[in-house]
C-alpha cells in the first residue's frame, strides 16, 4: 500500500497543470457569472398578471375540474355495471 508523506513526489507535466488551471478558471468564472445573474434577477420587476389573464386561467381550471368530475361519474357508472355483470357470472357458475 502506498503511503503519502513529506517524501512523496508527484510529477505533473505542463499540459496537465495548464488543464487543471483552465478548468478551475472556468468553474470560478461560471460561479461569478451565476451570482451576477441571480442578483440581476432579484432586481427585475415582478411580472404583471392582468385580471383578464387570471380570470381565463381560473375558468380553464374550473372547466378541467368539472370535466374530470363528469368523467369520474361515468367511470363510477361503468364500475357498477361491471360489478353487476360479475355478480351474475358468479351466480350462474354456482
Amino acid at each position: 500500500m502506498a503511503k503519502i508523506g513529506e517524501d512523496t513526489e508527484i510529477t505533473l507535466d505542463l499540459k496537465t497543470i495548464i488543464a487543471v488551471l483552465f478548468f478551475l478558471g472556468t468553474i470560478i468564472g461560471m460561479w461569478f457569472t451565476l451570482k451576477a445573474d441571480i442578483e440581476l434577477a432579484k432586481e427585475l420587476p415582478e411580472p404583471n398578471i392582468s385580471r383578464t389573464e387570471y380570470d381565463l386561467k381560473d375558468q380553464m381550471i374550473r372547466d378541467a375540474i368539472m370535466t374530470t368530475q363528469s368523467q369520474v361519474e361515468e367511470i363510477g357508472k361503468d364500475v357498477k355495471v361491471i360489478d353487476e355483470r360479475l355478480f351474475e357470472i358468479q351466480q350462474n357458475q354456482k
